[in-house]
């Protein structure tokens, strides 16, 4: 939890760093590597940690930073200056010995007259303090106080104890700057307004009144802010006319309550001070500081979360972005998750529960759950594959295996289709991406490629005949892409002669699509009728004498045809002239005459 945070400057809210922002955005992702990873990082930290203090514990608890400041802190609220002079660095040389009760007392004066102490929870708790703050191995920054109002930092500094153990003391630069007599022209502030009888009276060493004061104060605060907050919301709105628009309403919504929170905490930290509370109560209100600045700045990040969320879907569905829709989603609701595995790390790690021991309780089962969990993860990876690759979107019409419907909804464990039979069937996101899709919405135009199979007594000239009108009427609907347009006589079956057509319908809807087909079958049809011939069916046929069989008038109407093509060498095989194509373009009424279309 020391990686999240800097110390605090004049009691002031958290900052978060960015590798803390980093670091929470992959735990969300370490479910199978990090935790894991960190469980032996945090293993052998703990076995170096274990192997250090071979000194017996320091009785005063002065082996640690946070150690010094809490033992400090209490014994001056027992009024036990004695005691609180341990925890001071006494050179002999620079301090008279006899005068540490004295400087204790006098450090207590200039803590409660506007002085301050970092919270706990960001006073290292480890042997070898922070080492990340350019202070050097042996230096811990604490504080600030003011003498004559000249402001300095209150060090902490590392020595070696008696038994050989660090031992970490109020350096002796710093004792060196508290004068041994404070004057005090008047009361604080806090003593002169309220009662005489609750100043009089103390509780853990601090007048009652300092208590109620600053209970007192929070509220005052929190109401104060709200004031300013509302103040402010309405001077925006009144003089910026963008103020009224939705997606920065939305931003000044997410931005009222944390900041309300802040300043309400800034204002009760601030008046605290100026007001001379004990030092002590207010050391015992600042976990609580850190507390609620650490929600404020947790909640501004879940609403920005949700305002930008709103705005992207509001924008994408305009536009008909249902994949970029399916992402925002897919991303809000893992962000949404990032931030609540920071809070609660950064939450635990404020009051003081061991958040490195915790992560490594968790990676001792991490390959446990892993293996436990192979679905749950698999699942996951298919839905990250899903929004990245894009083989589907939120709307899109689809075949999935043997599945064929509507996609309702991309989650992060599974993939809704609404069926044609109007059910709902929900597949989990790891085999949803590893089957066949086929997407159907992505496709520009649809394909029409219906085969005829041709009675056998068919001549060779009716066939011919039929090649070129099935190709005319391709080529001269309006609804046909010419150029991919042809009609071929493809083998011989057993029964039938078999004539495939191949084209594409200009069409992307398939209702559309399905009367330019009933209308195209119609025609070559009447085509294959005028011809003389017919369709053949799997079906022996018994020819009696008096059967008529074919009709020779027409069977000998397109032969002459053909004939007559031969003749003027203009027949159409195997393939029709450019000039030809064109003049029979959009030849074709559609919708036909009489329709209702």
């Amino acid at each position: 939890m020391k990686d999240l945070v800097h110390s605090l400057s004049s009691f002031k809210l958290v900052q978060i760093q960015g590798r803390s922002l980093r670091w929470a955005l992959l735990l969300w992702l370490c479910a199978t590597a990090v935790l894991p990873a960190r469980a032996q990082e945090a293993t052998a930290d703990s076995t170096v940690a274990a192997a250090l203090p071979d000194w017996p514990q320091d009785s005063l608890g002065r082996s640690t930073p946070r150690g010094t400041v809490q033992g400090f802190i209490k014994a001056i609220s027992e009024e036990n200056y004695e005691k609180a002079a341990l925890f001071l660095n006494l050179d002999s040389t620079l301090q008279q010995p006899q005068q540490g009760p004295k400087l204790a007392h006098a450090l207590q004066r200039l803590l409660d007259q506007g002085g301050e102490i970092v919270p706990y929870s960001l006073i290292s708790d480890a042997y070898t303090g922070r080492v990340d703050d350019n202070l050097g191995p042996n230096l811990e920054r604490v504080g600030t106080a003011s003498v004559n109002g000249e402001t300095f930092d209150l060090f902490l500094e590392k020595i070696e104890g008696p038994e050989g153990g660090p031992l970490w003391l109020f350096s002796s630069q710093t004792v060196q700057r508290i004068p041994v007599i404070i004057e005090q022209a008047s009361k604080p502030l806090v003593d002169k307004v309220l009662p005489g009888v609750v100043v009089e009276n103390k509780w853990e060493g601090v007048p009652i009144g300092h208590w109620l004061a600053l209970l007192l104060l929070a509220a005052l605060a929190y109401v104060v802010a709200w004031l300013l907050v509302r103040l402010v919301v309405y001077l925006l709105k009144l003089g910026w006319r963008n103020a009224r628009k939705e997606h920065i309403a939305g931003l000044i919504r997410a931005f009222t309550l944390p900041i309300q929170l802040y300043l309400a905490v800034w204002l009760f930290v601030w008046v605290g001070q100026q007001a001379g509370i004990s030092i002590i109560v207010r050391q015992k209100f600042s976990q609580i500081t850190v507390l609620v600045g650490m929600v404020a700045i947790l909640l501004l990040l879940w609403r920005l979360l949700d305002v930008m969320s709103q705005f992207l879907e509001r924008r994408l569905t305009r536009r008909g972005n249902m994949a970029g829709l399916s992402a925002v989603l897919f991303l809000r609701r893992g962000l949404k998750i990032a931030v609540v595995v920071f809070g609660v790390i950064a939450l635990l790690g404020t009051l003081g529960f061991d958040v490195t021991t915790g992560l490594a309780a968790l990676g001792i089962g991490g390959i446990a759950l892993a293996l436990g969990a192979q679905k749950t993860v698999e699942n996951f990876v298919g839905s990250v594959t899903l929004i990245a690759d894009q083989p589907i979107r939120v709307g899109d019409f689809c075949k999935v295996g043997e599945t064929v419907g509507t996609v309702e909804q991309i989650g992060m464990r599974s993939t809704r289709i609404r069926t044609n039979d109007r059910t709902v069937v929900t597949i989990p996101n790891g085999d949803f991406s590893s089957q066949r899709i086929e997407n159907f919405a992505h496709r520009d135009r649809i394909w029409f490629h219906p085969t005829f199979g041709i009675r056998c007594d068919t001549s060779p000239e009716q066939i011919r005949y039929l090649l070129v009108e099935l190709r005319s009427i391709l080529y001269a609907h309006p609804k046909i892409d010419p150029e991919s347009a042809r009609v071929r006589f493809v083998g011989v079956g057993a029964s039938s002669f078999n004539l495939e057509v191949f084209s594409y319908v200009l069409t992307r809807d398939f209702g559309e699509f399905l009367e330019v087909q009933e209308d195209l079958l119609l025609r070559m049809l009447e085509v294959i009728d005028s011809s003389g011939s017919g369709l053949a069916f799997p079906s022996q046929t018994l020819y009696l004498g008096r059967d008529s069989g074919k009709s020779e008038e027409k069977t000998q109407a397109a032969e002459e045809q053909v004939r007559q093509w031969r003749q003027d060498n203009d027949l159409p095989l195997p393939k029709f002239k450019p000039e030809r194509i064109q003049e029979l373009r959009n030849t074709i009424p559609y919708p036909p005459e009489g329709s209702n279309a």
